[in-house]
């Protein structure tokens, strides 16, 4: 399946990041398929849904995403680990839910990781669980030890 790139390769994993919540919070199904990298292994996991692998699939998943509108989501709170050709980034994301009372917070956690190749970085897995509002305070800034 041909994906359309972007303009240029990203030069860092926060640039392709970008790329991709500006994708979903204008529902961009070619913007957002254009931060994946190609290999045929890309995975996502929205939160509480089962694994998606490769593009047709995921290009699915977010195909029926978008048919109810953009996705107004906010990264928030990312923690980065990069090494070589490999960056990973945990990411609070912050998802306004229109409700009949008016938008509400809802929170979501996420992993997303990057790779590199001659090509620049590229999206090659998106993995997201539910969060809570207690989510919004880090554990470390809590201060709580989880093991």
């Amino acid at each position: 399946m041909s994906r359309v790139k972007p303009p240029q390769s990203p030069s860092t994993p926060d640039e392709i990041e970008q790329q991709l919540y500006e994708a979903l919070q204008r529902a961009d199904i070619e913007a957002l398929m254009a931060v994946w990298s190609d290999d045929d292994e890309i995975v996502c996991v929205h939160p509480g849904g089962p694994r998606m692998v490769g593009a047709a699939a995921i290009r699915a998943s977010f195909e029926a995403l978008f048919a109810n509108g953009a996705i107004d989501v906010r990264p928030e709170k990312v923690r980065r680990l990069q090494a070589l050709n490999c960056a990973v980034h945990s990411v609070q994301e912050r998802v306004n839910v229109p409700t009949e009372q008016g938008p509400k917070a809802a929170w979501v956690m996420a992993t997303n990781v990057y790779v590199k190749s001659s090509r620049g970085w590229a999206l090659a897995a998106h993995h997201a669980s539910p969060g809570s509002p207690r989510e919004a305070q880090d554990a470390a800034e809590a201060g709580s030890t989880l093991h």
